[in-house]
């Protein structure tokens, strides 16, 4: 199944068509496209292979959007912009790994989640597995992720550093700048099968979540109609076919 989007444009300057207010179901319906914000930097969920914008969310967005009667058109920056971005009407909506929290839901609308996750602590060292061996350690997460929440709360690390990417943050870890990086335990499990002789070690998991789309704060009929042509996906296989791809698994929340 090819549901890749071969981008015109180059990783930095990927559609830059923004959108003057938040659009409501209605309007984007009669224009045919809904603008889509993502990373491009979270594999396997969102990423470039050369100039080519694939990963798991953005081919599920690729077959929701097709289920809504819609073409898609991409936006990739920092993932510490993109809700700010949502909430500023720049685009329609952003797939990008976020894990539903209370603070994140006072300030944009949650689809309904398509996986479940958490973060999982990685390190080089095997006796750093739990919350507790965290104690007295370096820890690496991105700036902006419930990961990095989460890390605040285990009142006994040493110390927290933050990463503008994902990529970033696994590079202090594999220089050992850090002492462990708590990132989506997909992602872990990914870069430990990728990289077997680099001698990552998977730990716990620090906390569960559910992962969802956003749209702006209050455009519900815009977020209900994803949610609908998500359970389309979920309901006809092929959800299940993607997620199977990916992950060997279906990833979504029981």
């Amino acid at each position: 199944m090819k549901l890749l989007k071969t981008l015109a444009c180059s990783a930095l300057a990927v559609f830059t068509v923004f959108s003057a207010h938040a659009r409501p179901l209605a309007e984007v319906q009669k224009s045919g496209t809904l603008l889509v914000a993502t990373e491009g930097q979270f594999a396997p969920f969102n990423f470039f292979n050369g100039t080519t914008l694939t990963g798991f969310e953005v081919e599920l967005a690729e077959l929701v959007t097709k289920k809504m009667g819609l073409k898609i058109q991409w936006k990739t920056l920092g993932f510490d912009a993109l809700l700010t971005g949502l909430r500023q009407d720049r685009w329609d909506l952003v797939i990008a790994s976020h894990g539903i929290t209370d603070e994140r839901a006072k300030a944009v609308t949650f689809t309904a989640p398509h996986y479940c996750s958490g973060g999982m602590i990685i390190a080089m060292d095997p006796a750093i597995r739990s919350s507790k061996d965290l104690a007295g350690k370096v820890v690496a997460v991105q700036t902006g992720t419930s990961y990095l929440e989460n890390v605040q709360k285990v009142a006994a690390i040493k110390e927290m550093k933050n990463f503008p990417t994902d990529v970033d943050a696994r590079s202090a870890l594999n220089s050992r700048r850090v002492d462990a990086w708590v990132t989506d335990r997909f992602v872990a499990k990914a870069v430990v099968d990728k990289n077997p002789g680099a001698g990552f070690k998977l730990g716990e998991m620090l906390f569960i979540e559910r992962i969802a789309a956003a749209v702006a704060k209050g455009n519900q009929q815009l977020a209900d109609a994803w949610s609908k042509a998500l359970a389309d996906t979920m309901a006809d296989g092929s959800y299940t076919e993607l997620s199977k791809k990916y992950f060997n698994e279906d990833v979504r929340c029981n």
